[in-house]
């Protein structure tokens, strides 16, 4: 927590000015009356050093500076999502389904292309194999494989990473 103006008991401190050069050391009020006298506050930067060391800015500006950077700090968590379809699912909503998982890439998340068999269509897996590969060969481009298409029971699973 920064001590601002009136909060600094400390004298005297050593004071940098609004466009970074130093002022030297001077008594707190001192420092506070330049401060104020352009129209900024005197923030303490290094309340550990001998003399600490203040300087003439815009608190509120620089609060907001140091939010930003704590946020900008944070990464995306990458999380899982899959997409879904069948054998005989049709060309468009494949497309749709691609194009799902393209934004799904983009925001950095992983992705499980899933082919589920109903009944009886497991006798014709090579058309499941069919439709896994148009899907990974549209998502190429933006996407890594990170295991292959294999098969589970009733499904073939594949999972895509972002490039």
């Amino acid at each position: 927590m920064q001590r601002v103006n009136d909060q600094i008991r400390i004298s005297p401190v050593r004071v940098i000015g609004p466009d970074g050069d130093q002022l030297g050391i001077l008594p707190t009020d001192e420092a506070i009356r330049r401060a104020r006298e352009t129209d900024l506050d005197l923030v303490e930067v290094a309340p550990n050093e001998r003399p600490p060391v203040c300087r003439i800015m815009d608190f509120g500006k620089f609060k907001y500076q140091q939010k930003k950077r704590q946020h900008r700090g944070h990464s995306h968590q990458s999380k899982i999502k899959e997409i879904r379809v069948r054998p005989k699912t049709g060309n468009h909503d494949i497309e749709v389904k691609v194009n799902r998982a393209r934004e799904f890439l983009t925001h950095k998340d992983k992705v499980i292309v899933s082919v589920i068999f109903r009944g009886r269509e497991l006798a014709h897996v090579e058309e499941g194999h069919r439709v896994i590969t148009h899907v990974l060969g549209q998502l190429e481009e933006i996407a890594k494989i990170e295991s292959p298409p294999q098969q589970q029971g009733k499904r073939i699973v594949c999972i895509l990473a972002p490039k």
